[in-house]
């Protein structure tokens, strides 16, 4: 549970790139908010729009951007540092390869979060889904390639998979699996905690698509999940006296953070509680 590489190593670049000298990172470098809280300590700047960065670097997040946003960046004068985690880099050569191929790019995930946007923008006409009524409304197309954002559960990425050959049977429809394995991880340990448990915590950034796809697998077990950010958010009358409680968090959590709930689970009122830590 908790920070995959991918996270770690974002963060420390920060720290590094902040030590040297002023640094912007465009957009949420990790979606969780004690990180960033972090980041703005040490002097990075964080900014949304990319004319608004006022230092000469700019840092591209963990969740990567497109090769049309990085050259307009340097067009306007920014040195680009990438701090893509390397199992998004490639999902993009993933689609790429597809598209090269011949196939009519589709990708799997929320159309919305940055890192889906950093896979389309390279590709006009990619098309995005996340249901299976999605899906129905596709145009029929004579081959479709498709990737998922890395943070998607691999089993709903398969469910749609199906769909989509079942919807089209006359197309090709070539899938690459690009659902990072730290994700795939923490599905199943969360998916087997969660099962022998009375409550589980699941630890995370509020804007995580990773963490709120591990309140949903542990919701799928178990009848009593609560998402929190900080300690401060635990209250204590989630746990009764006899409970099994689990500990989850998502790959942006820090160690920190996850140490200080279970510190506080252990101080709740007669310290009735044993947390199950284990490494979902």
């Amino acid at each position: 549970m908790g920070m995959c590489f991918g996270v770690r190593d974002a963060i420390e670049l920060a720290h590094e790139r902040a030590a040297a000298g002023p640094v912007t990172v465009l957009g949420d470098l990790v979606h969780n908010e004690t990180v960033l809280a972090d980041l703005r300590g040490r002097g990075v700047l964080i900014r949304q729009d990319a004319s608004d960065i006022p230092t000469q670097e700019v840092l591209i997040t963990a969740h990567g951007a497109s090769d049309r946003r990085m050259e307009g960046l340097r067009q306007l004068g920014l040195t680009v540092i990438e701090a893509t985690c390397p199992l998004v880099h490639r999902a993009h050569q993933a689609l790429k390869k597809l598209v090269a191929a011949g196939f009519h790019p589709l990708v799997i995930g929320q159309a919305s979060h940055v890192e889906v946007r950093g896979l389309t923008e390279d590709h006009p006409g990619c098309e995005v889904v996340l249901t299976e009524s999605e899906v129905d409304q596709l145009p029929e197309r004579p081959r479709y390639g498709v990737v998922s954002q890395t943070t998607q559960p691999v089993a709903r990425v398969r469910e749609l998979i199906i769909h989509l050959r079942h919807k089209f049977p006359g197309s090709e429809v070539r899938w690459i699996d690009t659902v990072c394995q730290p994700t795939k991880d923490r599905q199943t340990a969360a998916e087997n905690l969660a099962s022998r448990c009375d409550v589980v915590l699941v630890i995370g950034g509020i804007h995580s698509n990773n963490t709120r796809r591990l309140v949903d697998t542990c919701k799928s077990r178990c009848a009593r999940v609560h998402w929190l950010q900080t300690p401060n958010d635990l209250d204590p009358a989630w746990i009764r006296e006899t409970d099994t409680v689990g500990i989850t968090a998502g790959t942006s959590t820090p160690d920190s953070v996850i140490e200080a709930i279970e510190a506080a689970l252990k101080d709740l009122p007669s310290q009735r509680v044993n947390p199950q830590t284990e490494a979902a």
